[in-house]
């Protein structure tokens, strides 16, 4: 098992259940009301954690009630905290959330001490990160450490996930140190420049991406399953059928459970299967980190639909 570092953000995350969510200006009166840990950076790095993976935790809190609280969680996760700063001079993160009766979500971010990671948090992490086989990264920290992060892994060669969430504008010179890009329709559609209405555009989507110098691409496309495309493959992986009651973290465990897979030497599409398996468990519960599943849940899943789904070639 190689070590993977996860950099990113860490959330505590206010959630509350409506039948739907509020247009602008309006007031719904929701229903049950739970304050858990989240952030898209967290998210994975719990994910990687709890499926079995080997995680180093890169990411900045607050010396807040909150920071006091996800500390204690990360802990009790196993996880390496050695590079989570407590940060007095900004509050912890707060994601304020929605949940409708369709498990659908909407989601506002005041984003506190993660704003301020920064390049200095990746030079401290240098000895380690050139340690790990992987680095797992998203887009709710500043842009400039994403981009200095990404070159400083590739430089050591240390393999790059990136998952461009929530969607942003990454400067492109930095595509061609990305060993694995994880966009879902609508940041595949930013990233490129065209939309991504099926899977035609799905496979054209990737293509360019590809051009542009990442090694793989994974397209999510939440219930219509998970398009993987490089050199040699373009395959359609299909997702579980699940009655889902929370989406909020599907990504944030399929991208955890794709690094442990590789991590462990599984084949890309292996590895895309065990993340699918993990995702779809995943929706079924309410929360972002309370809903990951453990390892022997998706490996009980798995076994359950004998190992693997049927891939297509088809279109999404």
């Amino acid at each position: 098992m190689e070590k993977i570092v996860i950099v990113g953000s860490a959330n505590t995350d206010l959630i509350v259940r409506a039948d739907r969510i509020p247009s602008p200006g309006e007031t719904v009166l929701g229903g049950e009301f739970r304050i858990v840990s989240g952030g898209k950076g967290a998210n994975q790095a719990v994910a990687v954690a709890r499926l079995g993976g080997d995680a180093l935790f890169v990411a900045r809190i607050g010396t807040d009630l909150f920071g006091d609280e996800l500390m204690a969680r990360y802990t009790a996760e196993k996880m390496d905290t050695s590079h989570v700063v407590r940060d007095s001079q900004a509050p912890t993160g707060v994601a304020l959330i929605t949940v409708d009766n369709s498990a659908e979500n909407c989601i506002v971010v005041a984003p506190g001490a993660n704003a301020r990671l920064s390049r200095k948090d990746i030079d401290d992490v240098r000895p380690e990160l050139a340690k790990a086989g992987y680095l797992l990264i998203q887009l709710e920290i500043p842009l400039e450490t994403v981009e200095y992060a990404i070159q400083t892994a590739a430089e050591l060669g240390v393999r790059v996930i990136l998952n461009p969430a929530p969607a942003a504008q990454i400067d492109e010179k930095y595509l061609k140190y990305v060993y694995l890009l994880t966009p879902n329709e609508s940041e595949c559609a930013l990233l490129t420049g065209r939309p991504v209405l099926n899977g035609t555009d799905a496979a054209a989507a990737a293509e360019t991406l590809l051009n542009k110098g990442v090694k793989n691409v994974i397209v999510t496309c939440g219930s219509r399953g998970a398009l993987v495309k490089n050199a040699d493959i373009c395959t359609v992986v299909p997702a579980c059928r699940v009655s889902a009651v929370d989406t909020t973290a599907a990504g944030d465990v399929f991208n955890g459970a794709l690094t442990v897979a590789l991590a462990e030497g599984l084949p890309l599409l292996d590895a895309a299967r065990f993340a699918t398996h993990a995702a779809a468990l995943s929706v079924t519960r309410i929360g972002a980190q309370s809903s990951i599943p453990t390892r022997r849940e998706v490996d009980d899943a798995r076994f359950a639909n004998n190992g693997r789904s049927a891939d297509r070639m088809t279109t999404l």
